[in-house]
């Protein structure tokens, strides 16, 4: 896909967009890029707040039967994943159940950030390239970065942190835009193949360049 223009700077709210593979270290990234002042507007966050509401879960008892709800009635989001990732149909009707509400609270949390004049507000939206034609964030952001980690190291996380089975990572992210076409977007790649402090180290080193050569960057 072309790589989007970058829109000018109105007020002092940068927007910035975090890019990367499942597992790469996007929302460290995120965090340390909004810095104290700044929001992170993270996708998954407002999943689970979606995904908790009582109307949201009448529905996916409808859509999906009762197995889908953990003994204390909370969504079984590991039976979900399993669920959709294996049925495109079955997929298309959860994101159709979840994503517009998912939308539009990162809009509200957005336009309430822009109000506020918060200095950054950066964007942790796994589909922030696949789904722009629904939620038009990707045209609003300043920067973009992207967080680069190999496959084989990103499964290991999902494996450790997540308790995911080894291939699990590919296997998700094939119903994604490539992680080459999503590089290519970027202002900034950052490795992350090593520890948390090596990444913060990483993020540091970036911003203090671009700073150097006078470009614009979401430092605190």
């Amino acid at each position: 896909m072309p790589r989007p223009a970058r829109p000018p700077l109105v007020g002092r709210t940068r927007i910035v967009g975090v890019l990367g593979g499942i597992a790469s270290g996007k929302s460290a990234v995120a965090r340390r890029l909004a810095g104290p002042e700044g929001v992170v507007l993270d996708a998954d966050r407002e999943a689970r707040a979606v995904l908790e509401s009582d109307a949201v879960k009448e529905e996916l008892v409808r859509a999906f039967g009762p197995a889908v709800l953990r003994p204390d009635g909370a969504p079984d989001r590991d039976a979900l994943a399993a669920r959709v990732f294996a049925s495109p149909a079955d997929r298309a009707r959860l994101e159709a159940l979840t994503h517009p509400r998912i939308r539009d609270r990162i809009r509200r949390a957005l336009d309430d950030a822009l109000a506020r004049g918060v200095p950054r507000v950066v964007l942790d939206v796994p589909l922030l390239v696949e789904n722009e034609a629904q939620h038009g964030l990707l045209s609003r952001c300043h920067e973009l970065w992207f967080v680069d980690a190999s496959q084989e190291t990103r499964d290991a996380r999902a494996r450790t942190l997540r308790g995911w089975k080894a291939g699990e990572v590919e296997r998700r992210e094939r119903a994604q835009v490539p992680l080459s076409e999503k590089r290519v977007l970027a202002d900034v790649v950052i490795s992350n193949e090593g520890t948390l402090a090596e990444l913060e180290s990483a993020v540091e080193r970036a911003l203090a360049e671009r700073a150097s050569r006078g470009k614009p960057g979401a430092s605190p």
